[in-house]
């Protein structure tokens, strides 16, 4: 029976010496919240200025979240959708990712009736297996952009 007992000892002070170190290794491992500046550096406050509201794109662990980029200049859907798509890119390519691997897109369209021609322009942008997207007619899209995107990609 000692001898028994000296082994579930044994196993049971390895275990309890092991567990700090498992610990320590997974959180090292953890995921951590990183914010991607485009040029690679968090721009710098003048005095008086006040932070900004939100970031452009922010990872965590292997996800990348791109907030809703606009188009605050005069034309039509097509022309913002291109370029609203084209600053998608941008910033995915900037923090290591692409236009394939994002994972979800959200369209905000100014008018319902600017769906079919959205489309035309979207269509092919994410390679050949487009990610999962929800599109809906928003009451109010800010500025006078005619269409808001937002995705989230992996790295």
């Amino acid at each position: 029976m000692n001898k028994n007992r000296r082994k579930m000892l044994t196993a049971a002070a390895a275990t309890a010496l092991a567990a700090p170190v498992a610990a320590t290794e997974t959180a090292a491992q953890a995921p951590k919240k990183k914010v991607h500046y485009r040029g690679g550096k968090k721009p710098v406050l003048k005095p008086g200025e006040l932070p900004p509201l939100f970031s452009g794109a922010v990872s965590y662990g292997n996800l990348l979240f791109i907030a809703g980029k606009g188009a605050h200049f005069e034309g039509d859907i097509k022309a913002h959708t291109k370029h609203v798509l084209d600053e998608i890119e941008k910033e995915l390519v900037n923090a290591g990712s692409s236009m394939e691997k994002v994972l979800k897109a959200n369209v905000y369209l100014a008018d319902g009736k600017d769906y079919q021609a959205m489309n035309e322009v979207f269509r092919g942008r994410f390679g050949e297996e487009p990610p999962v997207r929800t599109t809906i007619a928003a009451a109010w899209v800010p500025g006078n952009s005619l269409v808001e995107i937002d995705v989230i990609a992996y790295i």
